[in-house]
């Protein structure tokens, strides 16, 4: 009965920290849900052995969804971006806010489009500004029961090189290809204002100035983001990550498997 005591508290004492608004607090929960993993199996079986065994199952708890729904997935190799209404802004109260952000810092707004992904649906708002010489979005993502927005903003330079800071709050689920460099900010971070200043501090350390950026063309943008897609699944067929199904789609291969497992863990060590 001590054991179970000893286990049920940990539990209860993790569960309570994981709900701290303290990034601190919320670490150690997940640090002290381990331990609880640990004592379960420890208790079971009477193994230090067993115990790390228990710790160490979080870290293969992804394959379950690997291969289960994504292994089966099926995705366009060819997806065309649609003009689509506004979803719901209840669904995305930092969107809403986001958008009047890049209005005020003088971005004019271009389109409103999206595109489908084996049931996830993202929708984006897309604005440019010829001073910044750069393009933003605001991507609305919903799959299911989850609905999640992030902001990026992307420069091009004259060597066809493209540059972005995003707010997005997961791992890349593909490999970039090599012209892109990503600036991954905190998610927490929704003020537009904030991550235009990370972008354009991103810039000035990789020593791109204005003058080597390419005039976004408003009229291109669509079609810039489904070549930049295209390039990203060539890519990604040419390193193993992906393969094709003989039928316009694309899935992922045993490689690409392994290859998400790592992003899940990158996101399960980011968030805990």
């Amino acid at each position: 009965m001590r054991e179970t005591l000893i286990v049920i508290g940990l539990l209860v004492l993790a569960a309570a920290l994981r709900t701290a608004h303290s990034v601190g607090l919320r670490k150690l929960g997940a640090i002290i849900l381990l331990g609880a993993s640990f004592c379960l199996f420890y208790f079971l079986a009477d193994s230090l052995l067993a115990g790390l065994m228990g710790v160490l199952l979080w870290l293969f708890l992804p394959w379950i969804e690997l291969l289960t729904r994504i292994r089966r997935m099926r995705l366009p190799i060819e997806n065309r971006l649609e003009h689509r209404r506004i979803p719901n802004p209840s669904f995305f109260p930092n969107a809403t806010a986001a958008a009047a952000a890049m209005e005020e810092a003088g971005f004019e707004h271009v389109s409103d489009c999206g595109w489908e992904w084996d049931g996830m649906h993202q929708f984006f708002r897309l604005f440019w500004h010829p001073e910044e010489r750069a393009v933003a979005a605001v991507c609305l993502c919903e799959q299911s029961d989850v609905a999640f927005a992030f902001i990026s903003i992307t420069s091009h330079d004259c060597d066809g090189r493209i540059w972005r800071t995003t707010n997005f709050p997961f791992a890349p689920t593909l490999r970039c290809p090599p012209d892109v460099s990503w600036n991954h900010v905190p998610c927490s971070r929704n003020c537009f204002h904030h991550i235009l200043r990370d972008h354009q501090s991103y810039l000035s350390r990789s020593k791109v100035s204005t003058d080597r950026l390419r005039m976004p063309d408003p009229e291109q943008i669509e079609n810039s983001i489904e070549s930049e897609m295209r390039r990203q699944l060539d890519h990604n067929l040419n390193t193993g990550i992906i393969r094709l199904t003989g039928d316009g789609h694309f899935q992922y291969s045993k490689r690409g498997l392994i290859f998400l497992w790592g992003q899940f863990i990158k996101d399960m060590v980011r968030f805990c």
